[in-house]
C-alpha cells in the first residue's frame, strides 16, 4: 500500500506534532492498520457518505495518540482517501475534534477528489 498526504495534510500534522510528539509513530501505526483494512474497520475507520463523489473518503475516529495518554479516545480525527485500483492511501486532514468535530472539510475533499 502506498501512502501520501496533502499539503494542507502536512501542514495540519506539523502544527499537532509542536503538541503531540508522538504523532508521527501514531501515524505509522494508521499506516498499517489501513493498510489491512482500507475500506474500514467500523467503529475506528468508518466511511463518509454523502458527499456525491466516487473516491472513497474514510474518517478515522478512534486514533490512537500516546502523548495524549486516552488510548483510542484522543480526540485526533483523521480522513483519508483510499484508491483501490493503485492501492493507495492520501491522508487529507488530521484535526483535534474538540475544537471542531465535523465529518470533513466537504470544502477541500470537493476540491482534490471530484
Amino acid at each position: 500500500m502506498e501512502f501520501s498526504g496533502l499539503r494542507e495534510f502536512e501542514r495540519e500534522l506539523k502544527t499537532l506534532l509542536k503538541k503531540h510528539r508522538t504523532l508521527s509513530d501514531d501515524l505509522e501505526v494508521l499506516k498499517r492498520l489501513s493498510g489491512v483494512h482500507p475500506r474500514g474497520f467500523p467503529p475506528v475507520i468508518v466511511r463518509i457518505s454523502g458527499l456525491g463523489i466516487e473516491t472513497e473518503i474514510y474518517k478515522v475516529k478512534h486514533f490512537r495518540c500516546k502523548a495524549l495518554g486516552k488510548g483510542a479516545r484522543s480526540g485526533i480525527r483523521v480522513v483519508y482517501a483510499y484508491f483501490p485500483d493503485e492501492e493507495r492511501v492520501q491522508f487529507a486532514e488530521m484535526y483535534y475534534k474538540d475544537k471542531d468535530d465535523r465529518d470533513c472539510d466537504r470544502k477541500r475533499i470537493l476540491e482534490y477528489y471530484s
